[in-house]
Formats: C-alpha cells, structure tokens, sequence
C-alpha cells in the first residue's frame, strides 16, 4: 500500500510542470497569433490608436511576456481565466455552462466504446481464426481508418435525414427530458466512440489471445473449471490491465474530437464555443477553453494512472 501512495503521490507532483508547460504553451501561442485582442474587443469597429493603445495598457498587453505569464497563472489559480473581449462575460462562467454539455457526451461515448470494445474483443480473441475473429478484425480495421467527422456524416445521412430516427442538430437537457437528452446526443456518442472502440477492440484481442495461451489457462482447463469461469475469473480480468493503459490517451482523443463533433451537431459545448472564440478572435476564451481540455486529458490520465495501479496486483506487492 506505501508503494501504490508513493507512486500516487509522485504521479500527482509530475502534474505541476506538466501543466505549467501546458499554460505556458497556450500563452505562447496566442501572444504570438496574429489575433490582435485591442482590435477584436472592438468588433470590427473604427477604433483610434488612443483607444487601441488604451486597451492594451488596462490589459497588461504592452507588459513584458514573462510578467504578463506570471498574471495568466496568478489569475487561473484563483479561477479566473479573464474576461472575453467580446461579450465582456467571465469566461469561467462559459466554461461552467459549456463544460457540462461535454462532459456528457465524452462519457456516453467512452461508455460505448468501453461496451463494444470488451464484447468484440473478447469475442475475437475466442474465436481465434475463425470466421467471426476474421469479421470483426475487418471491421475494427475500418474503424481504425475512420474519422469520426466522416462517421458522424453517414450516420446523419442514413439515421437521421433518411431513416428520422434521430435529429441532425441540437442538445436537449436531461433534466427537462432523458429520452429526448439520450436522443439528442446518442449520434454525435456513436461517431466520436467509433474509432477509440475500433482501437480498443484490437488491443482487447492482443491481450487476450495473449492471456489465453499461458499455462495456467491450460491448467484451469484441464482441472475440469467451466471455460466461462476461466475467462470470465480469470483470463478477462487479467488481460483487461494493459488496455487501461491506452484509455487514458483514448480519452483524450474523445475530449479531442469532442470538438468537431460537437460543431457538426450543433452541441452548445466547449468545441462549439472554442470554434466560435477562434472566429471571433477572442483569445480570452480560446485560452481557458484549451487550458481546460489539457487539464481534462491530464486528470483522465492521473484517473487511468490510479486504476492501473489498483488492477495491476504486482505493482501493489512491490516492495
């Protein structure tokens, strides 16, 4: 247990320059866009160089870049990540409401993903060689090859302008209607899962097949336990430890692909918002909607850390 807590604890510690670096990145990178924040808080409006330059000194904008980092971080770590430029709102208060919205579908779809990727890898690896083995590897290698832009096209297409199954756009809150909330958010949860359980399925399979031609396997088998008992006990659980350590990255391409997904579907989340910032040229909003993705992909990673540790018995015995 002291071994799990000091690795724990180290993980936890590796997060704190990582990001750092992550901030300093995104600042970088937006100082140095040709996005002018003084002319985008006018919107397009015929501002003088009095004004501009106004802005600029009541922002901090002509300070020096490493003082101006140093307020960026002093401000997020008391949460505040600046005012949009645009419509003068907190952008915490955006990301409070668009954040949710994200969150949801990134689950949904981890949850399928998790789901068919289990059902079809375990099957495959089962059916070593045999027809069903073959069928599903082609199918995953497809998914592997798909964006999820392209995936999410032809489920418009065929499910929703074609068969009316589902509505091409728009977000309906579970707390006014859970059908209409799973309705409204099980396309865009089918397309972003797609590629990530295409990927975790042939993992899955490796790990299996891998499990299943160990010794003890053939011992159990051969002392008379049930085949369901064996793989289910025993094979399953153990060949379930590596893949835990691809979710973690995963996840991240989910809040990644979020993005895209979320502006095909017209989902007011964070991609939605993020695109709309970048049209807008408000790099107010573009820095806390990336900074807060980072952070999600670094937690999830930190969440994925913990499990492995936990599901991982020799990690555990170490001394």
């Amino acid at each position: 247990m002291t071994v799990v807590v000091r690795m724990l604890a180290g993980r936890i510690l590796a997060l704190i320059p990582l990001l750092l670096g992550v901030i300093l990145f995104v600042f970088i990178v937006m100082r140095f866009s040709p996005v002018d924040p003084a002319m985008a808080a006018f919107n397009g409006a015929n501002a003088t160089a009095d004004q501009l330059q106004q802005f600029r000194e009541q922002n901090g904008l002509l300070d020096p870049l490493p003082l101006q980092y140093v307020h960026f971080v002093w401000h997020l770590l008391q949460g505040d990540f600046g005012t949009s430029v645009i419509t003068k709102e907190p952008v915490g208060q955006t990301i409070a409401t668009a954040l949710p919205l994200t969150v949801q579908l990134t689950l949904l779809g981890l949850a399928l993903a998790l789901v068919v990727s289990v059902v079809l890898g375990v099957t495959s690896a089962l059916f070593r060689g045999r027809w069903p083995d073959h069928l599903i590897r082609f199918v995953t290698l497809a998914g592997v090859a798909a964006p999820a832009f392209w995936i999410a096209l032809l489920l418009v297409q065929w499910l929703a302008v074609g068969k009316g199954l589902f509505p091409t756009s728009g977000y309906v809150s579970p707390a006014d209607s859970f059908s209409g909330w799973l309705n409204s958010l099980t396309l865009p949860a089918i397309a972003l899962s797609a590629p990530v359980a295409a990927q975790l399925t042939r993992v899955i399979r490796t790990s299996m097949v891998e499990e299943l031609d160990k010794d003890y396997v053939r011992t159990a088998r051969g002392g008379g336990l049930p085949p369901v008992v064996v793989v289910g006990r025993n094979v399953l659980r153990n060949a379930l430890v590596n893949p835990l350590t691809v979710l973690g990255l995963r996840v991240g391409y989910l809040l990644g692909g979020a993005v895209v997904i979320e502006t095909m579907f017209a989902l007011p989340g964070m991609g939605q918002n993020m695109i709309q910032a970048v049209q807008d040229g408000d790099t107010a909003k573009v820095q806390g909607f990336v900074i807060t993705i980072a952070a999600g992909f670094v937690l999830v990673n930190l969440i994925v850390d913990v499990l492995y540790l936990v599901a991982n018995p020799r990690l555990r015995s170490r001394s």
